[in-house]
């Protein structure tokens, strides 16, 4: 399936939210500063930050971070 830019930093931002809230780190970024930090990556970029492969799909984590 192929999926939009806007789609990835959605998903990529939903991700980050759930780590921060799960294990919050003194260094971590805001969420303005995250979105900003994604919206200046490629869309190779965007994917690559997913960190999928063929263990877990781009599909898996598009349906667990949507």
């Amino acid at each position: 399936m192929t999926y939009t830019r806007d789609q990835l930093i959605s998903a990529l931002a939903n991700e980050w939210e759930y780590l921060c809230h799960e294990s919050p780190e003194d260094d971590d970024m805001s969420a303005s500063e995250y979105l900003n930090y994604l919206n200046c990556l490629s869309d190779s970029e965007l994917i690559e930050e997913t960190d999928t492969g063929d263990g877990y799909t781009l599909d898996e984590y598009m349906f667990n971070h949507s």
